[in-house]
């Protein structure tokens, strides 16, 4: 298959959320077929509700300034499917993705045409087996894996990570993992084994107490990730000079990433950076600060000329985004909201919709995603004397922000992932980002 065939027969499999399965059976006949592709390399699985995305983003440039051959995969991507897989902090190139893409679909269909699968494994499954695959063909020795939804049944489980590692645990996807905060960390702690090193940022109780009785069961001692940071100088724009301490060290990188959440996400980083010493890799302290230097997530508190980028589409997401927005930006808000349906939106829209001056729902380019005419439900009682648009189209969206907007407005894309991909690619159309 071509680049354009790959992506169009991946896509056909159905949305990643909507058409997944759950289950590790499809996923490791498939490794297994390939002849375990994932038992080449030492794997990191990073899961959790929020900060996963920025966790895996600080320990893989870590690793690049550290001169491992390391692979990262992640989800969801904002402009290509290629986002997914890097190695060697690059993208794969459309045409490897392609390459590899073609052989794990044949390899699918011939599983399916012996009768050891009942049907093609799912999207997710595919570009899990493809990044896998690609790492070993690489020669990596490092693969860094995000996982997509919960932990038990994620594709990413299936490689037998041998570090774990939680970044915060909270309200998602609960029609999926379950209603109470317990029961979506026992699926997330599910990829805690006997042979693995087990790391977490602190938890909310229930959280913790889910992650220590797993930990008790397979008798292992878990590393508990507790912030030490000390802000040294403030750069203006929601930029700080900080210091980060552990047991071990005391880093003085020039950190880049805005918000206060990023402080836990790169403090976990910064610990399995130093756990991977036991493993036999050679991290300085050196390679740790450039790490932090230079780390960078795309649709996370990214700004771009007048616009404010921040995916938020959670609870969590919205309280840090939120936080972020009262502490530093002291300016008029265009506010373009779309959201999923499955999301727990009157929380978030009581959260986050009320920075707004100017507010304008639309709606993503996606099965998933909720009608603007739903989204009017959640306009705050307060915004009597606000504007408030409808869209229904992203392009639209972006057009109207720019219209009704002063030179003074700060234009904030936020609520989905799947909204912020959308709209840095019709902004990409116009100049690089």
């Amino acid at each position: 298959m071509k680049f354009s065939e790959s992506l169009e027969y991946l896509l056909n499999l159905g949305n990643e959320v909507v058409a997944m399965k759950l289950g590790l059976e499809n996923i490791r006949k498939v490794l297994e077929a390939l002849e375990n592709p994932e038992k080449n390399y030492l794997k990191v699985q990073i899961a959790g509700t929020n900060g996963k995305g920025s966790t895996c983003a600080f320990l893989e440039a870590i690793c690049v300034s550290a001169g491992i051959n390391v692979g990262l995969t992640t989800s969801p991507h904002l402009i290509s499917i290629t986002e997914r897989i890097k190695i060697n902090g690059q993208e794969i190139s459309e045409k490897d993705f392609a390459r590899h893409a073609t052989k794990i679909r044949e390899m699918s269909e011939k599983l399916v045409a012996e009768g050891k699968l009942e049907t093609v494994p799912t999207f997710f499954e595919q570009v899990t087996a493809i990044a896998l695959n690609a790492f070993a063909e690489a020669k990596i020795d490092l693969a860094i894996l995000e996982t997509g939804l919960g932990g038990r049944f994620d594709a990413t489980t299936a490689a037998k990570a041998e570090i774990v590692a939680l970044t915060p645990i909270d309200f998602d996807h609960q029609n999926i993992l379950g209603n109470s905060l317990a029961e979506i960390a026992a699926e997330k702690a599910a990829i805690i084994r006997e042979d693995t090193r087990v790391l977490s940022v602190p938890q909310k109780t229930e959280a913790e107490k889910i992650i220590y009785s797993k930990c008790r069961e397979v008798r292992v001692q878990p590393i508990w990730t507790i912030p030490d940071v000390k802000i040294i100088e403030d750069l203006g724009g929601g930029l700080l000079y900080l210091h980060f301490k552990t047991k071990m060290t005391n880093y003085k990188p020039d950190f880049w990433m805005r918000g206060r959440h990023q402080w836990t996400n790169a403090t976990l980083a910064i610990y399995i950076a130093e756990t991977l010493r036991d493993f036999g890799f050679k991290i300085e302290q050196e390679n740790i600060e450039i790490g932090l230097e230079i780390a960078r997530h795309r649709g996370r508190l990214e700004f771009y000329k007048n616009f404010l980028f921040d995916g938020a589409h959670n609870v969590g997401g919205a309280k840090a985004l939120r936080e972020f927005l009262d502490e530093f930006i002291h300016r008029p808000i265009t506010l373009v909201f779309g959201a999923m349906k499955d999301k727990d939106l009157m929380e978030i829209a009581e959260i986050i919709l009320p920075k707004a001056d100017k507010l304008i729902f639309t709606k993503p380019d996606n099965p998933r995603s909720m009608e603007t005419s739903e989204l009017m439900k959640f306009v705050p009682t307060t915004f009597e004397n606000k504007e408030v648009f409808m869209t229904e189209t992203v392009e639209e969206a972006i057009e109207k922000a720019r219209k009704v907007s002063s030179e003074k407005h700060l234009i904030l894309v936020t609520g989905s992932l799947y909204l912020v991909g959308e709209a840095q690619k019709l902004l990409n159309n116009e100049s690089e980002i």
